[in-house]
């Protein structure tokens, strides 16, 4: 192994706590290894290069001891997530990446070659090497209240660099681990404890108040000869033609765009036939190729802006401002206002009443959300009696003054300014001076919306994206006068809604929205210009986006988005073109999508120009036009800095990982400084250092 190993100056260092335990029935007492670095669930134990030494140390000490088993678990709730990925910036060398990884597989395969049995206690979170090092034990046993279980470096610009991409194969088959280590990564999802078992990653599960204890009993019976672990013998014939489809799944999503993903699939055609030692000194290479690329450096930036940024917005005043919401109203009982009510029900768990024109809305709305929570009692998502009580808080009524006490309202009503003031004058009438007045408004002024009112300082913009239940992020918009108690309120109830909330200036289409139509005009310009439609629809393939142009708007709507369009025109009309042939389709009500391919019908309206662009050209002029855009909405003071925007897009338009966000990616591919003259971060910040 090398020695230069990485300076990881902040490690929170994860400590392998060894004790003997006496297990009835044995003869020997068994060596238990207790991974803790001293925190609280809150912050999860991870191996850096000091908690792995001392792993290494307590394999040691458990070894000498001769005991009955080795067994490795971890502190309440977590086992161990994984590599300490805060470090990662300090790694500027490859050979300290190659040594980082080699530390890893020399630690975690003793546990593998031990002569003495060891075993996996799994009683929490287990992610990334946290998952791998209990892959080299012989036995796992898991937790039913672990809260996540899976191999997410895929997401984040890696791969499982500790022996994760080739054990896996080896012990639940190619198909189960192309899932894990492929699949649930670039969706964002984890297994569940049951799916752990079924998977055959665990070789038992046991129910959280006696884990430990029956975890312990179960690996003497195995010790003893007991109990009997059966594991199915793995199909190798069908490894090259799931890889196979794989890749095919992997081009028509990502069109080649992320390395680890390609990384990854490599690795595990390797497993088939390659030694264990030849596999991990291919996985030792890889993982190195990849710390060393800006990928990895931008997916890190992104997970840390969701990780911590998030969960910390910038420029929120006081949260000892923020007033109680004991109950919530909310103008509307159409499908998004549904939403919203089903999520302020489950989260808040207060009083939630929905207000339309008249009693067959009201009725559809509220029978919408009594729908979805029966839903989730047969999901097993929810109990009998959370539900009762849930459906017992909705209800509905033609007649506004039940908004009376109410300390929170929100609109979700048509796009329309002079609608939205209409119904805001009517409601101040009704509620208190200090009830909160928010709009979930895309695109239209908070501050025009709240001129007319006698308080105009309670009303605050409160945009959700949809689906609402899905899309994490919340912008919310401080208008001109809105207050800090209003604003600190706002963002106290988006935390209790578990979203990342991001203070927004009041400007047209706020951060989200502004940028995705920026990016869309310059599509529909293309094709009004005359290039054909697929031409425009792939030629964004190369950043690997989680759909193309066309989808995207389908997804939108195209009404939505044509309304969108029309209100930054008139804002912006030097930057947003108002595009004819997007008003044609609106007006027609065409998909732009039938069975998964664009519409002939609407190839067949659109009036096309003489003076088509080049896919290499349409994607410039993209690219270009966010990149400027970014750069105003900065100067303009609409969001704090540069990262809300990644944070933002991140979050509300599914901007991919592995570019980092917007800026990181406009940085890297030099397009910030042609446009406007410099970088959007510093060189070193989701990127190589220079």
């Amino acid at each position: 192994m090398s020695n230069v190993l990485p300076d990881y100056p902040n490690e929170v260092v994860t400590k392998a706590l060894l004790r003997l335990v006496r297990v009835p029935g044995l003869d020997k007492p068994a060596a238990l290894i207790t991974l803790d670095n001293g925190f609280d669930h809150k912050k999860p134990n991870s191996f850096g290069p000091a908690g792995l030494a001392s792993l290494d140390e307590a394999i040691t000490q458990a070894t000498e001891a001769e005991p009955a088993f080795i067994a490795l678990t971890g502190k309440p709730y977590i086992f161990c997530v994984g590599a300490d990925i805060t470090g990662m910036p300090f790694i500027t060398q490859r050979d300290q990446a190659v040594a980082l990884g080699e530390l890893g597989h020399r630690v975690f395969a003793r546990l593998k070659n031990s002569t003495i049995p060891t075993f996996a206690f799994i009683n929490g979170a287990a992610l990334g090497g946290g998952l791998e090092v209990s892959l080299h034990c012989h036995y796992r046993t898991v937790s039913g209240g672990a809260a996540a279980l899976g191999l997410p470096e895929v997401a984040i610009g890696l791969i499982p660099g500790w022996g994760g991409s080739q054990l896996l194969p080896n012990l639940i088959g190619v198909p189960g681990a192309a899932q894990v280590i492929l699949q649930n990564p670039l969706t964002q999802k984890t297994l569940k404890p049951k799916q752990a078992r079924e998977l055959g990653i665990a070789d038992a599960l046991f129910e959280p108040a006696d884990f430990l204890e029956d975890s312990l009993a179960w690996a003497a019976g195995v010790v003893k000869g007991e109990v009997t672990v059966e594991r199915p013998e793995v199909d190798k014939d069908m490894w090259e033609g799931v890889l196979f489809f794989a890749k095919q799944q992997l081009d028509e999503r990502l069109h080649g765009a992320v390395p680890s993903a390609n990384k990854a699939l490599e690795l595990l055609a390797l497993a088939k036939e390659a030694t264990f030692e030849d596999g991990t000194a291919a996985e030792t290479q890889a993982l190195a190729d990849l710390i060393m690329g800006d990928e990895s450096r931008a997916s890190l930036y992104a997970f840390d802006l969701v990780q911590r940024r998030a969960k910390r917005p910038v420029g929120v005043p006081d949260k000892g401002l923020a007033r109680k919401v004991t109950k919530v109203g909310i103008i509307g009982a159409g499908l998004m206002a549904s939403q919203l009510a089903l999520l302020f029900v489950r989260r808040l768990q207060v009083p939630v009443v929905l207000t339309d024109l008249d009693q067959s809305r009201v009725d559809k709305g509220v029978e919408y959300v009594h729908g979805q929570i029966a839903k989730l009692v047969e999901k097993r998502r929810m109990d009998e009696g959370t539900a009762a009580k849930l459906r017992g808080l909705v209800t509905g009524s033609v007649d506004k003054s039940v908004f009376a006490d109410a300390e929170f309202v929100i609109e979700a009503v048509f796009e329309n300014l002079d609608l939205k003031k209409q119904i805001w004058a009517e409601l101040e009438k009704i509620v208190s001076p200090e009830a909160v007045l928010a709009t979930n408004t895309s695109s239209l002024p908070v501050t025009e919306m709240a001129a007319d009112l006698e308080h105009p300082e309670r009303v605050v913009g409160f945009h959700f994206f949809n689906p609402v239940a899905v899309l994490p992020l919340l912008e919310i918009i401080r208008g001109e006068r809105t207050d800090d108690a209003t604003l600190a309120t706002a963002f106290a109830v988006g935390k209790e809604l578990r979203k990342s909330c991001v203070l927004v200036k009041d400007a047209p289409a706020f951060v989200v929205n502004r940028l995705l139509t920026r990016f869309t005009s310059e599509v529909f310009t293309a094709i009004d210009a005359g290039t054909p439609l697929e031409t425009v629809d792939s030629a964004l393939d190369p950043l690997g986006l989680p759909m193309r142009p066309i989808a995207l708007l389908q997804l939108v709507g195209p009404a939505v988005a044509h309304h969108v369009g029309e209100t930054l025109h008139r804002a912006y009309p030097d930057r947003f073109a108002s595009s004819p042939n997007l008003a044609k389709i609106v007006e027609a009500g065409l998909p732009l999508v039938a069975d998964d391919e664009i519409n002939p019908e609407v190839v067949k309206l659109i009036e096309a120009g003489d003076k088509p662009l080049t896919a290499e050209e349409v994607r410039t002029k993209a690219l270009e036009a966010l990149a400027g855009e970014a750069r105003l909405m900065l100067d303009e003071g609409v969001v704090a800095e540069a990262q809300d925007i990644d944070l933002c897009m991140l979050l509300g338009a599914g901007w991919p990982f592995h570019l980092g966000g917007v800026t990181p990616y406009l940085d890297r591919s030099g397009t910030s400084e042609r446009v406007t003259g410099k970088r959007f971060l510093p060189q070193g910040v989701a990127s190589l250092p220079a």
